[in-house]
């Protein structure tokens, strides 16, 4: 992995001018220094409108799907394997114009994943966000559930 992926700044950066989300009018607009939140913006444009000229349902997705596995795999560190297990999205509301997804990982959120995987066994937490409205209105609820396990030791048994 690039050193510049490594860094929240960096992240962010490439996020940004990443093809599917560049084209789609998602832009990462903070990534906390200590990787614990997150806040992405979703512009609506002439390439994400739906049929009815609303948020697509695709991009309100988009917009929220890696940041539970960056923010975790980030504040866990190298010693763990984090990945995506499953993921719903409640539509609520129409976007009818830029909506927003914060995302905040707390310090006990992860002490719960470390207790639950202290013995090598695997963590499936859940995780829930809003995409709201500039006016704070619920355009959408998503869930996602991450896999989280120590990585195994592979050093050789003395």
């Amino acid at each position: 992995m690039s050193k510049t992926l490594r860094t929240p700044k960096g992240l962010r950066h490439v996020m940004s001018w990443w093809p599917p989300y560049r084209f789609a009018g998602i832009k990462v607009l903070s990534i906390a220094d200590d990787w614990s939140s997150a806040r992405v913006r979703l512009r609506l444009g002439r390439l994400n409108r739906n049929y009815f000229g609303t948020q697509f349902g695709g991009s309100l997705y988009s917009m929220s799907d890696p940041f539970w596995v960056l923010l975790t795999v980030n504040r866990l560190g190298r010693d763990y394997v984090v990945w995506d297990k499953a993921g719903e999205i409640e539509y609520v509301a129409p976007g009818r114009g830029d909506v927003f997804a914060e995302f905040t990982l707390t310090e006990d959120r992860l002490d719960e994943i470390r207790a639950a995987t202290a013995d090598g066994s695997k963590a499936l937490p859940w995780f829930e966000s809003e995409i709201t409205a500039a006016d704070g209105t619920v355009v959408a609820r998503v869930r996602k559930q991450i896999y989280v396990r120590r990585k195994k030791d592979r050093r050789p048994a003395p």
